[in-house]
């Protein structure tokens, strides 16, 4: 079932490092990313999350992002989660 993620690095990656999560978007955000899009399985995100390991990229966060009526989101009627203030 596919579900839409964000998942946060520290750091902000430029537009040379989209190719390397293609089909999510990189938003810049105080200094860090996020990296937003579906994900169709739990290989796709062992795969972006090896590929953030890879490059030596922190990980921030991870979350499914919710729908208005608060389930993980299916593609359909996506909004983003509240920021939640840093730690």
């Amino acid at each position: 079932m596919a579900v839409a993620y964000e998942i946060v690095v520290r750091g902000e990656l430029g537009s040379t490092m989209a190719h390397a999560f293609e089909g999510m978007r990189l938003e810049c955000r105080d200094g860090d990313t996020a990296i937003v899009g579906v994900v169709v399985d739990q290989a796709q995100l062992t795969g972006l999350l090896n590929r953030i390991g890879d490059f030596g990229l922190a990980l921030v966060s991870l979350a499914p992002i919710k729908t208005t009526d608060g389930a993980p989101s299916q593609a359909r009627g996506v909004t983003r989660p509240a920021s939640r203030p840093r730690q």
